[in-house]
């Protein structure tokens, strides 16, 4: 049957074809360490017992009918003080949109802005742009990072392709790389903006920035988050920000999200989302903006949980440099931000015992779920070149036994690997 040309054009997430082989794997009594999927093992990583509690009133007092479409009122304003308090940003509550997590706020900011043919630029590795590039008929303009600024985009990289382009995507802390920006490298990308804007007649349709911080309070060693608005306040209009509940309260199925950005823009975000029908249930949103005005409990709980991510990313980190120093060819990115941990594995063109020669980051990804128990990712699932020795591994569905007893076994792994003759 002929189907349209978009349904042709999507592709499958690697991410959960790895997925499904490692669950498959798992129920033949294999031990895997998942490091692949960005969510989190509930048994492991709890939400906060009282949003449990705020839910469960929620649903208690019958907060189960239709929510407003643009979010409830009570969550909206409570986001609009949390981003005050967190960010010393001004954004009332008819610039907040929310939605059932942050994908269809993705969808809808793209929906909203980019019509077919709009350039779309985006740094690569980076989640899932090429993919709303396809729903919207984008021309999407990957802009490919290097290890050097740890996979973060320099203003020099994306200038090239700034002229004309409607929507410059952009994530910090990054999936799927787990660093951050540096005031001085988005002050830069900011000014750059500004000036093709300024470039542009009333006519013309400006540039705009999508600016993914779903990871900003999960941040380690010091590192400091920064956001366009704040350090240029100038682009206010210009800004749209995607943020929610989904990753710094490990609350991923709660699925509360919301974005923040320029009232004409947001209310256009409304409309659609409205007719996707793609809103948080109301009972979950009623709960979420009473835990916002928690503050106590929301910083017990995230001084706890952060402390427990970062134990994980910093013992992947640090038995990655174990195995360098032992002389195998990997590498590892120290963590800053999010649930993910940049990992090099240097052994493209090696060939397995059993005689296959591993030719793509996707093999080697399956020759170490078999042969070392541990489930990584690819950065060709992130848009980069099948060739790249560079994955990605989070760490928030595996304990950190699980990590402890797995790293060992890489080495083992990757010692059995032999030079093609």
């Amino acid at each position: 049957m002929n189907i349209s040309k978009i349904a042709n054009t999507l592709e499958g997430s690697e991410i959960i074809k790895i997925s499904g082989e490692i669950n498959a794997l798992k129920a033949q009594g294999q031990k895997i360490a998942n490091l692949t999927i960005g969510d989190f093992d509930s048994n492991i990583f709890p939400i906060p017992g009282k949003l449990t509690d705020n839910i469960m009133e929620a649903y208690g007092s019958k907060q189960t009918n239709y929510p407003p479409a643009e979010g409830v009122v009570s969550l909206r304003d409570s986001v609009s003080a949390f981003i005050k308090s967190h960010f010393n940003l001004d954004y009332s509550a008819k610039e907040i949109q929310v939605s059932g997590g942050s994908r269809p706020l993705i969808y809808g900011l793209y929906m909203a802005l980019v019509d077919p043919g709009d350039r779309v630029v985006y740094p690569t590795p980076s989640w899932n742009n090429n993919h709303y590039c396809r729903f919207t008929g984008a021309t999407d303009v990957p802009v490919q990072t290097s290890a050097a600024n740890n996979f973060m985009p320099k203003a020099s990289e994306i200038k090239p392709y700034l002229k004309g382009a409607t929507l410059l995507a952009l994530c910090s802390p990054l999936n799927p790389t787990g660093t951050m920006f540096s005031k001085e490298d988005l002050e830069e990308i900011c000014d750059l903006v500004i000036e093709e804007n300024k470039s542009r007649s009333a006519s013309e349709k400006p540039l705009y920035i999508m600016y993914d911080q779903i990871y900003s309070q999960l941040t380690f060693g010091g590192q400091v988050h920064y956001n366009p608005v704040s350090l240029r306040p100038e682009l206010k209009d210009r800004v749209v920000y995607i943020d929610g509940i989904s990753k710094c309260l490990a609350a991923t199925g709660v699925r509360v999200g919301w974005a923040f950005g320029p009232e004409h823009v947001i209310s256009k975000m409304k409309t659609i989302i409205g007719h996707v029908g793609a809103w948080s249930p109301k009972a979950e949103q009623v709960a979420t903006g009473k835990f916002l005005t928690q503050t106590a409990d929301w910083n017990e709980f995230l001084t706890s949980f952060k402390g427990k991510v970062q134990k994980s990313l910093d013992t992947l980190y640090q038995g990655f440099q174990k195995l360098k120093a032992d002389g195998f060819a990997v590498d590892a990115i120290q963590p800053m931000g999010a649930i993910y941990l940049t990992i090099q594995i240097d052994y493209l063109g090696k060939k397995t015992p059993a005689g296959e020669v591993l030719k793509t980051g996707a093999d080697l990804v399956f020759y170490l779920i078999n042969e070392a128990g541990m489930g990584i990712v690819p950065f060709s699932a992130f848009g980069t070149d099948p060739g790249m020795n560079w994955f990605r591994a989070s760490v928030g569905g595996c304990s950190l036994l699980d990590i402890e007893e797995m790293l060992p076994k890489v080495g083992e792994a990757l010692a059995k690997l032999k030079v093609e003759s």
